[in-house]
């Protein structure tokens, strides 16, 4: 076919997604449950229902669903900024963490700019940057399944304009220390934002990772990441937040989805920061059942690192993760397998945890 006949055949060309789409890796979300006898252990969600405030403030909410939220979320945060001891003018929010660090990406990154994390960490980072049409830049994980920082600095190029530090990391559990980091910033640019992602920072224990808000006041070019998704129990709602200089805030409050934060979503993000102390004795809770589970499994010879997150990281070969992705799922257990890496696995209540301790234990015994 002539080109003269292409353009006069109207129904011959089809629409082409951009190339950095077509070449996403998909993200791929933790396993469902489909019954009431599987253990649904594969995506980091609290297993807890929902703080009873929370739950109230949704109720409460639904009757006037039919308007749109808050735009600006003020209330929100206003409040998140007495909780933390900042201004409203630093706190920006969205749909999730995920989507606070989409808002950040996009305000930041031009197509070629660099965004540098460790890997393996959260899977959502390679896909929002090169969705930007950015280039990611993965820095294997240490020894100790931590972030390699020295080997992050010196990946940071004139390109580099985000650099991600995942504490806890997610999938491996393992924090950053606040002197690590602090020499770390003493050594990258001072235009380069480094994001301290917490979004597990509630089941830290104290002191095992930074104290990041003391980072950030003394360094302008630190952003703080966090989400109601894990401790707070509001995965379902998608609500988290940033804290960064007013002009990033800023920059991230105009690169949201308008209306991305549902009034539901506002109105139980609020709620639960005034059950502050039930939600820190589920977190009490879960802590606990993740130091059991930790002793037994060292016990029956499994070397892990500590984890400061609500689950547990075994490193395994695909030989050996295929051979336990098999067992957890004879046991209906559902468990979370990254290929070529390994098994991560959400600390739940003790009934489920004890399952997971006898799946285990066969390859030890």
């Amino acid at each position: 076919m002539t080109s003269d006949q292409m353009l006069t055949a109207p129904h011959a060309a089809r629409p082409v997604l951009r190339g950095a789409v077509s070449g996403l890796p998909s993200y791929v979300p933790g396993r469902r449950s489909a019954g009431v006898d599987i253990a649904a252990l594969a995506s980091n969600e609290s297993h807890y229902e929902p703080l009873p405030a929370a739950a109230a403030a949704v109720a409460e909410a639904a009757g006037r669903m039919n308007r749109y939220p808050d735009m600006a979320a003020v209330e929100l945060r206003e409040r998140l900024a007495g909780h933390l001891g900042v201004t409203a003018d630093e706190i920006g929010v969205g749909p999730g963490s995920v989507g606070v660090l989409q808002q950040i990406i996009t305000g930041l990154c031009d197509a070629g700019d660099e965004v540098v994390f460790a890997w393996r960490s959260f899977e959502a980072y390679p896909i929002l940057v090169e969705l930007a049409g950015a280039r990611a830049v993965r820095v294997p994980l240490d020894d100790t399944e931590g972030h390699d920082l020295d080997a992050m600095a010196a990946a940071v190029t004139s390109r580099t304009k985000v650099v991600l530090l995942c504490t806890p990391n997610n999938p491996t559990g393992v924090p950053i220390a606040h002197e690590r980091i602090g020499a770390f910033l003493r050594s990258v640019r001072s235009d380069v934002l480094v994001v301290i992602d917490e979004a597990y920072v509630e089941y830290a224990e104290a002191g095992s990772g930074p104290d990041s808000l003391a980072l950030y006041r003394e360094y302008p070019n630190v952003c703080i990441l966090r989400t109601f998704s894990k401790a707070y129990g509001l995965a379902g709602l998608r609500v988290g937040y940033a804290v960064a200089a007013p002009e990033i805030a800023e920059g991230l409050r105009r690169t949201a989805i308008p209306f991305g934060v549902t009034a539901l979503a506002q109105k139980a993000a609020i709620a639960s920061l005034d059950a502050a102390g039930e939600m820190q004795a589920r977190v009490a809770a879960v802590g606990q059942e993740r130091a059991r589970m930790a002793a037994r499994l060292a016990a029956q010879g499994w070397k892990l690192q500590p984890s400061q997150g609500n689950f547990l990281w075994i490193r395994a070969a695909d030989g050996l993760r295929e051979r336990l992705v098999a067992a957890f799922d004879q046991a209906a257990i559902m468990v979370r397998a990254y290929q070529g890496d390994g098994v991560r696995i959400t600390v739940a209540d003790p009934a489920s945890n004890d399952r997971v301790l006898r799946v285990l234990e066969t390859f030890t015994a």
